[in-house]
């Protein structure tokens, strides 16, 4: 392959990938994915998919191409797809379409297609090349890998603190720590995401709605870790589409049940450990509901008990540059041994929203996607 070929295809892929980032938040349980189909060095069309049981990234730039698909090279983030779902499968009309190269960043980590798109195209003497960027596009979908190899959602644990690591004062006050340009982002950061996560001490102090503001986006699932079904049934949170109430099993002798179901919520009684939800569980039962993401916003007992069960795959950490001294730890319930036990984290993105600084990271004991 040259030089060129090898920036060109750099090119297109990279595109492909911005592409798919726009269904970001729409697409669950299906994965992000764009297309650029390109010939004689001039895009032809580009697609991507919109959201779920819409049409496919591939199926979209196709039709959008018509003729001018034939012979062409289309770069796809990852494997066309070769099962029925909502939508006919993408790698046999892209066949159809007789393309005559096909360059894809990734193997599709699901079963029902793991290479079998790879093989339609390859079958049908189509020129078909794989790990294109490859780990750009892994980290595109991020979540949609963690869902299909671990039966779990990505979890993103989101937090607002001052600069010495406090999230509000002894009382429980915390409204607000950050800028409002921190929590204009913090709600894009809700609409990125599938889900979002609170414990019911969060929702008894603070009653928050946790639906989408100050930005565009689809408001996440709403899902409370309550092992005792402390819930309210006018919680702000149940009003609307509802919410997930994770329960401990013990919870089912506590007669609210229908109470609940009435005002909205979905309720899952799940084992519990040390007396609490076994957050193992609860993120099977996500998995299994099909969502790839999931956004952490609850307080310093939730945050602890997933740092504990690691469980964590992402930071989003909104610091304020102000000093609280005593108050109440994000951590609080965790403790260290020694200092070669420190829970580790590797910073991937450090800048400024308004006042504060906001640090993005990964725990370096995260499984690899």
């Amino acid at each position: 392959m040259s030089l060129k070929q090898r920036r060109d295809d750099e090119y297109y892929m990279r595109r492909a990938i911005s592409l798919a980032r726009r269904g970001t938040g729409q697409t669950s349980p299906n994965p992000l994915v764009g297309c650029v189909i390109v010939k004689e060095d001039t895009i032809v069309a580009e697609g991507y998919h919109r959201s779920y049981g819409m049409p496919h990234a591939e199926v979209e730039a196709l039709q959008r191409a018509g003729d001018g698909a034939k012979g062409a090279t289309v770069y796809v983030n990852l494997e066309p797809c070769a099962h029925f779902g909502k939508t006919p499968p993408c790698a046999p009309q892209l066949v159809r379409s007789k393309v005559g190269r096909v360059v894809i960043g990734m193997v599709d980590p699901n079963a029902v297609v793991n290479g079998k798109g790879v093989e339609i195209l390859r079958s049908n003497q189509l020129i078909t090349e794989t790990g294109d960027l490859e780990d750009e596009c892994k980290w595109v979908n991020r979540g949609f890998i963690r869902r299909v190899r671990d039966q779990r959602p990505w979890f993103t644990l989101k937090s607002a603190s001052t600069i010495d690591g406090q999230i509000a004062l002894p009382n429980g006050e915390s409204q607000w720590i950050t800028s409002e340009e921190s929590r204009n982002k913090a709600h894009l950061l809700r609409a990125e995401h599938d889900g979002i996560m609170v414990g019911v001490g969060t929702v008894l102090r603070d009653d928050p709605s946790l639906t989408v503001r100050h930005t565009v986006g689809r408001s996440p699932i709403r899902i409370v870790v309550d092992t005792m079904l402390r819930m309210p049934p006018d919680a702000a949170i149940l009003r609307g589409d509802g919410a997930i109430i994770l329960a401990g099993i013990s919870a089912q002798k506590m007669g609210k049940h229908d109470q609940l179901s009435k005002a909205g919520a979905e309720i899952y009684y799940l084992p519990e450990k040390n007396n609490r939800v076994d957050l193992r569980s609860a993120a099977i039962i996500l998995g299994e509901r099909g969502l790839n993401s999931v956004l952490v916003e609850g307080g310093a007992t939730l945050a602890s008990a997933f740092i504990q069960e690691k469980l964590i795959d992402g930071l989003s950490l909104f610091i304020a540059p102000t000093i609280m001294g005593q108050g109440i730890s994000l951590f609080k319930e965790i403790v260290v041994p020694s200092l070669d036990k420190l829970i580790r984290f590797r910073v991937l993105n450090m800048s400024r929203t308004g006042r504060d600084i906001w640090i993005e990271g990964v725990p370096e004991c995260s499984p690899d996607l």
